[in-house]
């Protein structure tokens, strides 16, 4: 009964035409910012707080809340239809949207991905109405051997990215670590691998890493393939998933929607680890592992649904106790205390009718983002249609507008280009460029943890904390079943 007196009372704030007009603003602004590459949904939350200040607490929440909540999904239509992530969470999404496109299949990509984007964003929602205070304590559990761990076994899913020669994959995340030890060093403060270039003190722009890895190595290696793909818009445009092929999905986006909810719940996690782990786990679970990267739709759903579940578990220590579970939470810690409201515990007794509107706008707000998505399919159809002689300048153009865009330094536009050129090489020689995004997010954790954990104790922290073990031996497991697994496919073979 507890959640649904939540629900009814939230319903009853928010049924009324201003809060429902505001939460449809934002989540069209939430999808645009997550198709612009370059834009994350933390900067579109942050580029809208200044437009909150007139609005009242609860409207101006809603209307945030909406863009963060519709944003993870936006990312994934240019990852599905030009192989340009939106958002670093969609990157996940691009590695069978993208061939599912190439096969005439984009239309079922889509509605995939908009399907699991839905489901593991009511399924997160569900979570924090019913789990916000004991989730929240589990986080605050993880110390920095705890976080290190998660690194790790996050850094293990390479060995389940590898569609082929695992030691390709191996290679790659090396390359991903190297380059994100270049900057200053967080402990010391000394400058490392800079070579006295002011701009790399701070070190490697991720957004443009990431633009220049997926989208500028893709269209250098076409160009150099001389491959332009004809994909047929009306064959397209009818192939939609049946109810049967949805029901098959279901298992692998439920578990992606809890995998997602439970790795958002944890600070500074966020969704893009969140869709990567769903992703291993789908592929470790799959009875054909070989399809994925191919064009396998349980990788769509199961990247979409964990980075749309990850926004209601971030959201759980964020209200709960005021400690921020993404970049985009962090924000909203301002933006909330801007409008008077101080997050944690009291929240939910003294403003329990903004918490309760909360939880409601977010159930709209998948509901809007489900109706907007199917609309917009059509749309994005089109850019799929158009000549590749006229989309791969557009998509370079906006490669390096988004880019420019983060810091509005050419610095990071020469940055794109490089990751661009050094995409194409990883992508020439069969290396998988993944790897290199999951390094570049996941470096940073685990060298400042890593450290941290040291300076708290000795070597041996990290085997007697029982969630630190615990992780390490999962991700022993990780990075040793599909290794396993292709040392017995060799021999069978022979």
């Amino acid at each position: 009964m507890g959640i649904l007196s939540h629900l009814i009372n939230g319903f009853a704030v928010i049924l009324g035409f201003k809060p429902l007009a505001v939460i449809l603003i934002g989540v069209i602004i939430g999808i645009f910012v997550g198709v612009i590459p370059g834009l994350s949904p933390a900067m579109g939350v942050a580029l809208l707080v200044p437009f909150s200040y007139g609005l009242d607490p609860l409207t101006a929440l809603i209307l945030l809340v909406s863009v963060y909540a519709s944003a993870n999904y936006g990312g994934t239509i240019t990852a599905i239809a030009i192989n340009t992530p939106g958002t670093p969470s969609a990157i996940v999404a691009s590695f069978d949207g993208f061939p599912l496109t190439m096969r005439g299949e984009a239309n079922k990509a889509l509605f995939v991905s908009l399907v699991a984007a839905t489901f593991g964003g009511m399924l997160g929602t569900l979570v924090l109405i019913l789990f916000s205070l004991p989730l929240a304590k589990v986080a605050l559990a993880f110390g920095p051997a705890e976080y290190f761990a998660l690194a790790v076994f996050g850094l293990t899913i390479i060995s389940s990215l590898s569609t082929g020669n695992w030691v390709k994959s191996l290679v790659a995340t090396f390359i991903g670590l190297f380059l994100n030890t270049i900057g200053m060093d967080p402990f010391t403060g000394y400058q490392r691998f800079t070579f006295g270039v002011p701009e790399l003190s701070d070190g490697l722009g991720f957004i443009p890493a990431l633009i220049g890895l997926f989208a500028l190595g893709e269209i250098f290696f076409l160009i150099e393939k001389g491959i332009s793909e004809k994909v047929d818009i009306g064959k397209i445009a009818s192939k939609l998933p049946g109810i049967k092929e949805l029901k098959k999905l279901l298992g692998t986006i439920t578990r992606a929607s809890i995998i997602g909810t439970i790795i958002g719940v944890v600070p500074g996690a966020g969704a893009t680890i969140a869709a990567f782990i769903a992703y291993s786990q789908e592929k470790r679970l799959s009875k054909h592992p070989e399809q994925f990267g191919r064009g396998a739709v349980e990788g769509v759903a199961a990247g979409s649904a964990a980075a749309s579940g990850s926004v209601g578990g971030a959201l759980v220590p964020l209200l709960t106790l005021g400690v921020p579970g993404s970049a985009a939470t962090a924000v909203l810690i301002g933006a909330l205390m801007l409008h008077g409201l101080n997050p944690g515990p009291l929240l939910f007794v003294k403003k329990a009718h903004i918490i309760n509107g909360l939880f409601a706008a977010l159930v709209m707000a998948y509901f809007f983002m489900f109706f907007i998505g199917f609309a917009g399919n059509k749309l994005w159809l089109k850019i799929i249609k158009l000549p590749k002689e006229l989309l791969y300048p557009v998509v370079i153009a906006i490669a390096f507008i988004g880019s420019y865009a983060v810091s509005n330094s050419l610095f990071d536009v020469w940055s794109c280009l490089g990751f661009g050129i050094l995409g194409w090489l990883l992508k020439r020689f069969g290396y998988p460029t993944a790897p290199v995004i999951l390094a570049l997010i996941l470096g940073s954790m685990a060298e400042t943890n890593f450290r941290r954990a040291l300076l708290v104790g000795n070597w041996t922290i990290f085997f007697t904390r029982p969630g630190s073990l615990i992780m390490l031996l999962l991700a022993l497991l990780s990075f040793a079943a599909p290794i396993i697994r292709s040392a017995k496919a060799k021999k069978e073979s022979k």
